[in-house]
Formats: C-alpha cells, sequence, structure tokens
C-alpha cells in the first residue's frame, strides 16, 4: 500500500525537528488496532493487520522540540524523548493529521532515558482515549498498539510496546514556550503561523491565543462531567488544538470530592480534580507570555491584549460547565444552586460520580430508589430529588450524556495486567464496554460497578515512563 505522509511541521520550523528514525523492532505483534480510524485516514485496515505491522512501529521521522512547565518549574528543553512524528496524513474529510510513534526508541531529546515504552501504558493511552472520544471529549486518538518483543526494563522487566497515536497536531503551549526562549522572534512568528494555518486559518496571532483560551476552557469542562483526571498538566501536555494528550497518570474520579488525585508523583495535588480550570488558565497565561511580542511592539498593549482575551477563560468554562450540568441534570434554567448542593451532598455522603447521574435517568422516570440509595443522608436527598423534580428533568435526554460505562481505574488495571501478560481478552471486553458509553447493555454490568473501596483507597498512577 503507498501511503504519503507530508512534513509540513518539520518544513515550517526546521529548528525545532531533529531528525531521527525509530528503532528496529525484530518481533511486531499487533495488540489492538482501531480499523475505524484506520479507514477514516484512508488506511487498509486488514493491509496493516497482514503487511503493515513495520508502517506502525517504524519508519523516519521527527523528535519535536519543545519546553514546557512540569509541576510549575520550567524545563527550557524537553521535546520527545523516546517519540517520532512521521508525518502527516490527510484524511477523509481532507483534515491533516499528525501520525506519531510512542515508545519508538532515544531520540537526542531523551534525558538519560531508553526511549521505549511498555505494553501496559500503552494500551492505557489506547483504551483510555478512545474511551474519551466516545464520551465526545476531543483528544488525540489511538490508531495501534504493537508489542515489539523486546524487554523493557523499570522496576521489574515488561514487555516492550510502540503506540501509533494520531492527533489534530502536537503543538503544546510548551512549543511556543521553546520557540520564545530560542529569542528568534522569526522562529516563533513561524511557529504561530503554521498553527493558524492548521488550526484556523485567517487569524490573527492574538485571535490564535482567543481560540486556544476557548478551546481549553472548554475541553477541561468537558473532562470534568465526566469525571475525568488528567494527572499531569505540565504546560507541555497542553495543545493548542484542545485535545487531550498524553494518558500517563489519568483516572477517573469515583467517589465525588474535588481534592481527588491519584497520580503517584502530584504529591501536592496540583492537578487535582478540582484545580484543574486554575491551572488550565496558568498554563495558557505561560502561552501569552511566549505570544507577547506577536501581539503588539509596545510591551503594555501586548500585555493589555493578554489579559482581556486570558480572563474570557473563566467565562467560557462556565458556560460549559453550567451548560453541561444542565444535560445531565436534564434541566434548563439557571440550575446552580441546584448543583451546588448536590455536590455537597455527594461530596458529604462518598457518592459515586459516574453511577449517580447514571441512576438519576432511572429516577427521572420514577424509580429514584438505586440513586437515593447510593447517599447516607436520606433526608437530605429526598429534599433535593423534591426540587430536582419541580423542574421536571428528561430522562431519556440524561441518558444520552450521562455515561453507564467510562474506564474505571479497577477494571483498566485489570486489563492491562492481563494484556502484559499475554491475554488481550480482558481489555477488548473493557473497550467494547466503554467505547459505546451510554445506555445499560445486558451483560456489562460488571462493567458499570464502582470499584471496591478498598482499592479506590490505596489506588495510584504511574507515569509511564
Amino acid at each position: 500500500m503507498n501511503i504519503s505522509l507530508s512534513s509540513d511541521f518539520a518544513d515550517a520550523v526546521p529548528e525545532m525537528a531533529v531528525s531521527w528514525e525509530a528503532v528496529p523492532v525484530a518481533e511486531p505483534e499487533l495488540l489492538a488496532l482501531n480499523g475505524p480510524l484506520a479507514a477514516e485516514l484512508g488506511l487498509d485496515p486488514a493491509w496493516l493487520r497482514a503487511d503493515g505491522l513495520p508502517f506502525l512501529v517504524s519508519g523516519k521521522g521527527v523528535a519535536q522540540a519543545y519546553a514546557g512547565h512540569q509541576f510549575g518549574g520550567y524545563s527550557p528543553r524537553l521535546g520527545d524523548g523516546r517519540a517520532l512524528l512521521l508525518g502527516e496524513l490527510t484524511d477523509a474529510e481532507g483534515r491533516l493529521r499528525d501520525l506519531h510513534l510512542k515508545g519508538s526508541g532515544r531520540t537526542p531529546f531523551a534525558r538519560g532515558g531508553d526511549g521505549l515504552a511498555a505494553v501496559g501504558p500503552m494500551l492505557r493511552e489506547y483504551l483510555v482515549s478512545e474511551a474519551m472520544h466516545a464520551l465526545g471529549i476531543p483528544t488525540t486518538r489511538a490508531l495501534a498498539v504493537v508489542s515489539t518483543g523486546n524487554v523493557v526494563q523499570r522496576e521489574e522487566p515488561l514487555a516492550g510496546a510502540v503506540l501509533a497515536r494520531v492527533a489534530a497536531s502536537h503543538l503544546r503551549v510548551g512549543s511556543f514556550q521553546y520557540a520564545r526562549n530560542t529569542g528568534d522572534l522569526e522562529l516563533l512568528r513561524r511557529l504561530a503561523d503554521h498553527a493558524i494555518a492548521r488550526h484556523h486559518p485567517g487569524s490573527t496571532y492574538l485571535e490564535l491565543f482567543s481560540h486556544v483560551v476557548a478551546a481549553q476552557a472548554s475541553l477541561v469542562a468537558r473532562w470534568m462531567l465526566v469525571g475525568f483526571i488528567h494527572g499531569v498538566m505540565n504546560t507541555d501536555n497542553m495543545t493548542i488544538s484542545g485535545e487531550t494528550i498524553d494518558y500517563g497518570p489519568c483516572a477517573f474520579m469515583e467517589a465525588y470530592d474535588p481534592t481527588t488525585k491519584y497520580s503517584s508523583i502530584d504529591h501536592r495535588g496540583r492537578y487535582a480534580y478540582g484545580n484543574q480550570p486554575i491551572i488550565a488558565e496558568w498554563n495558557l497565561a505561560r502561552l501569552a507570555e511566549a505570544l507577547l511580542p506577536l501581539f503588539a511592539d509596545d510591551e503594555d498593549e501586548a500585555v493589555s491584549l493578554a489579559l482581556a482575551a486570558l480572563r474570557t477563560f473563566d467565562a467560557h468554562f462556565e458556560e460549559a460547565w453550567t451548560s453541561g450540568m444542565r444535560a445531565k441534570l436534564g434541566v434548563s434554567g439557571d440550575v446552580k444552586p441546584l448543583l451546588e448542593d448536590l455536590l455537597a451532598l455527594m461530596h458529604e455522603n462518598h457518592v459515586d460520580f459516574t453511577s449517580f447521574f447514571h441512576l438519576l435517568g432511572k429516577a427521572a422516570r420514577g424509580d429514584a430508589e438505586p440513586a437515593r440509595s447510593l447517599f447516607l443522608d436520606l433526608a437530605a436527598i429526598d429534599a433535593w430529588l423534591a426540587r430536582w423534580r419541580e423542574l421536571g428533568p428528561d430522562g431519556e435526554a440524561m441518558d444520552r450524556v450521562n455515561p453507564v460505562y467510562v474506564p474505571r481505574n479497577h477494571l483498566v488495571e485489570e486489563a492491562l495486567a492481563a494484556g502484559a501478560a499475554g491475554d488481550m481478552g480482558p481489555f477488548d471486553r473493557l473497550l467494547k464496554a466503554v467505547t459505546s458509553p451510554f445506555g445499560e447493555r445486558p451483560g456489562l454490568e460488571y462493567f458499570a460497578a464502582p470499584a471496591p473501596q478498598d482499592f479506590s483507597a490505596t489506588y495510584r498512577t504511574y507515569c509511564g515512563t
């Protein structure tokens, strides 16, 4: 099969693209292939399964340079330490899509790492990113996971794998921080021009920034509406496109609690569930700093313009969050007091976030007991349900936005452990559940149940490096 890849990023900013080649894979074995996505990209799934494995794990491309604030501390040179941008494909709708390998070996940005990836973390990204796509949340997508036959040495020997990933682009806030840090304003301008051409044709530089502010505000609100916690919202993990990227220590919240965090490296809770909007706005401020010279020649004017655009974040987030919550509650109008009281009750009663909103749809149709039974304070939830019913909730509309099946943490770990041991059955069954997340299906009760309490109390996620 003849596959044509362009090199738009490398051509636009060669200073930020180091030509490199993936390490050879002697024994590739396909673990997961996203057939519908392949077809969308003009790739034949049958060919990929039969003869296309080398295409999914190897090739020449570029390692992208970027910088980033990691847990608040600035690193001027990060970049793709174990990844390659093979190039861009034009999909069935005429859009350019990046084709990117992860776990393809050391690059000049590896910073002492081996550049490899293990089966478990690559399957996690495939599983969770496809679940997010099914939930309607903008995300990079997994095309395939291929085991390499190599051993990856971490705390223990692990089976190696490469992930083939597709994105609207891999431009990050950290990309602009890197360009600005070089002091080369022409490079910064070319990078911004490339981003505009790719994502917002015809926009000015200030309009580009405003688009990113709006997209990221909406994205984080959508995360929170399904209880998603990214876990490592460094500026090098925030895209210009508004897609979710890098599913390292990500997780889905069980019992509602704004302070929930699962990441083993987030010791102070910087990236906890409830902090995500604040961190997104902070990251966008770093993007504004990088872009300042393009906004206006006068620095004071540039700062004023940047601040005005940045201040729209709160309104964008509030609109996305409130409209999303109206849909989850099946009602219209001002839901803020009702919502604030509900979230306080859920927090106090340690109520499972996903289960409650799913079961609330049953309550809208007259069966309140399943949702009610999640609370210890029955009088309080009864009073809240009475107020909510007065607004005439639409149960069918609620079922279209409140998922039954999300990648619950205990199920993800179970599937990844089995997959790393050579049994893809649990992974395939979980993937089938979470990629059709709305509406109960017979026989899938196991995938809708919350984790055992002892699991949630001790659960931690890791970066998968």
